[in-house]
């Protein structure tokens, strides 16, 4: 029988939706976690010599995700773009706690919801360890926890006048399912099909992360557009770049629409949780052996300059003429979370 929502409390939907999956995940392998949910507090222990990476992102209905957004993709996605700043940290996943607002506990949309959540936290060995609960306009916040040897996390401030620029996997298409849905473009079913897993269901690059702490001298995940968080890294490293347009590793899918629009979903779009990273030229057969390992392409898209000026400056080269000053500022901007 469907519990109905009005006989759904606090803890009656943690024990039935969390609490439980949680407790399984830990009684297989309890890893870090000391204690998960049930006490004021969990617990985290490290091995000696570690540090522990803190993230925390907001998923904010009408912001982030569509009011008719899937409950599993969005129990999906809520822990993958946590799982991907861990990543560019070069983090392995401890556990993350979820604080969640719900409009009404509706048990068919947390059974999927819940599902979506512990499909990747398995994946990644990563349980649920706390969290709150609460009525409110839909809005869910997780905190994910990871373990790093001390001094091996790669950080936005290291990139080296010289270094190469990559990125992982291939990017844009997150944007072109969106302007998809937005019905800004027209995109056949079957192409919608194939890429709109890249919006609703981000694989973080955990793996790749954790490989490039011996190789990576800067990285970043690419959550509001490859080339404007490419900017954060030049901009803790104190540098300016060269990027290559056309090298951005782009679907089969995206390169059929206008030479402009693949530039722009691919240069800026977003939402494609790939690691950009910067590396000496001298890791570079270490990297395409990563690669390989991971059955993951990793493409070369340009070089760290040192900086010239006071201003931080990326020189976009494209094989088709010069783009024009408005092309070249589309292409600079991050999604911005007040515009």
């Amino acid at each position: 029988m469907e519990l109905h929502s009005t006989q759904l409390g606090e803890f009656d939907l943690i024990q039935r939706f969390f609490k439980k999956q949680s407790e399984a995940m830990l009684a297989k392998n309890p890893g870090s976690v000391s204690l998960g949910i049930g006490d004021d507090c969990a617990l985290l222990k490290t091995e000696p010599n570690h540090e522990i990476a803190i993230t925390s992102d907001m998923l904010v209905e009408g912001r982030h995700f569509f009011a008719d957004t899937k409950p599993e993709y969005l129990g999906w996605k809520a822990l993958a773009v946590n799982l991907s700043d861990l990543a560019a940290m070069g983090a392995q996943p401890i556990g993350f706690t979820l604080a969640i607002a719900l409009p009404k506990a509706d048990a068919a949309w947390l059974e999927a919801f819940s599902k979506g959540l512990f499909s990747i936290a398995n994946t990644h060995a990563c349980p649920l360890i706390g969290g709150d609960t609460t009525a409110g306009p839909l809005n869910i916040c997780i905190t994910a926890f990871g373990a790093i040897p001390v001094n091996k996390s790669i950080q936005r401030s290291g990139a080296l006048a010289g270094d190469d620029i990559w990125v992982s996997g291939i990017v844009g298409d997150a944007r072109l399912t969106l302007a998809a849905l937005r019905h800004e473009i027209t995109l056949p079913q079957n192409d919608l099909e194939i890429i709109q897993e890249r919006m609703h269901e981000p694989k973080p690059r955990v793996e790749l992360g954790i490989a490039l702490r011996s190789a990576a001298t800067s990285a970043i995940d690419v959550s509001d557009g490859l080339l404007g968080d490419l900017k954060h890294i030049l901009k803790q490293s104190n540098k300016d770049a060269e990027v290559w347009l056309d090298q951005i590793p782009k679907s089969t899918t995206l390169l059929k629409q206008s030479k402009e629009l693949q530039n722009r979903f691919a240069a800026a779009g977003g939402d494609d949780y790939e690691l950009c990273f910067t590396a000496p030229t001298s890791k570079r057969d270490v990297i395409k052996q990563i690669g390989q390992d991971l059955k993951l392409p990793l493409t070369r898209i340009g070089t760290v300059k040192p900086r010239q000026n006071d201003s931080l400056n990326i020189a976009l080269k494209h094989d088709d003429g010069e783009l024009s000053p408005d092309q070249v500022n589309t292409m600079l901007q991050s999604f911005d979370h007040f515009a």
